[in-house]
């Protein structure tokens, strides 16, 4: 056919990238089949989840906010501004609506949190090689949206009553419109199957965008079409995000200084270098149980006592998180990409 594959334009490295895009999705889609087939080992893999992803994966945020002086100063409305309007309001939620309200938003949030970051990197991988044939405009986000809209309406019209073993109230969703959703996903998903082969074809297919998109397609597929269990479906995609998480930001730090350790960001730098990934995880692992243990599980106690206190301070956590990402990851910023090493 005469048709040549473009060179594998790697954010890092192939052992790296792989294990960013499909390392992950394979540990998200196994944690999947582990549960589904033994329901009693949930609550364990749970716990493994939130104590070395998900609690984690929140204070990695916090690496971009607070671990270097500039950073520091950068980000004082986000750490001591927005932080407690987001405690008021979940708080306010929470007492006056309901512990479910809170829980249902979280449902929600995560979901759109969840398919927003696996967008960002995706458009990292873009601008990795901006001269391959992609789709463009409404198509470009039609094409990588579709899935995830129909998992979430799939979920509504199931309309759980339970998530996470939390009371939850979906929109209410009838079979039409999931029915409706499915074709246009269809459609949508075999004219980017059929772009690409013209793409490869033609010699000017993006090899890592491509395989990144299908664990894209994969993960929110099997998370909230393939498995009937919402709860067991979310801790598939939480556990891919997570440790999706993880790995970018470890690597954004790690490309920031890679020069070496920086006298205006010594302990940042000193734990981004190249062979001290396992360093970097450590401290976070080790900040983690301070701040969920340490600081969360005294304000529960002094403020607010029992369960349900404990897990709306985890909200809260959570919530912050989503609007920091929301304003610090945007990959069209020319300091995010430069760092990255992305074209313009």
């Amino acid at each position: 056919m005469g048709a040549t594959l473009r060179k594998w334009p790697w954010l890092v490295s192939q052992h790296f990238d792989l294990s960013l895009v499909m390392g992950v999705l394979v540990l998200g889609t196994a944690t999947a089949a582990v549960v589904v087939h033994f329901p009693n080992l949930f609550l364990p893999i749970l716990l493994l989840d939130m104590w070395l992803l998900g609690y984690h994966h929140v204070i990695a945020t916090y690496t971009r906010l607070c671990f270097d002086k500039t950073s520091f100063q950068n980000s004082r409305f986000l750490i001591f501004g927005l932080f407690p309007m987001v405690a008021v309001a979940t708080l306010a939620l929470a007492q006056f609506a309901g512990l479910w309200v809170v829980f249902t938003v979280y449902f929600y949030w995560q979901w759109f949190h969840y398919a927003r970051q696996s967008w960002g990197i995706s458009r990292a991988y873009r601008a990795k090689e901006p001269d391959a044939c992609y789709e463009d405009g409404w198509l470009d986000k039609a094409v990588f949206y579709a899935l995830p809209v129909l998992g979430i309406l799939y979920r509504s019209h199931q309309s759980p009553e339970r998530f996470i073993n939390f009371a939850i109230k979906t929109l209410p969703v009838p079979t039409w419109i999931v029915t409706a959703a499915a074709a246009v996903t269809a459609v949508l998903l075999a004219f980017w199957l059929v772009r690409r082969v013209q793409a490869w074809l033609a010699g000017r297919l993006s090899p890592v965008h491509t395989l990144y998109m299908l664990s894209h397609f994969t993960i929110f597929a099997v998370a909230y079409l393939g498995i009937e269990d919402v709860t067991y479906g979310w801790l598939a995609i939480n556990v891919w995000h997570n440790a999706q998480y993880i790995l970018f930001v470890w690597m954004f730090n790690a490309k920031r200084f890679r020069g070496g350790v920086d006298p205006r960001a010594r302990f940042l730098s000193y734990i981004s270098q190249p062979r001290r990934l396992w360093l970097y995880l450590a401290v976070c692992v080790a900040i983690t149980a301070i701040f969920y243990v340490g600081v969360l599980g005294t304000l529960n106690n002094l403020f607010l006592g029992g369960v349900a206190g404990t897990l709306v301070l985890y909200q809260i956590a959570n919530f912050h998180h989503y609007i920091v990402d929301a304003l610090i990851w945007k990959v069209r910023k020319a300091p995010i990409r430069q760092t990255l090493g992305l074209q313009t």
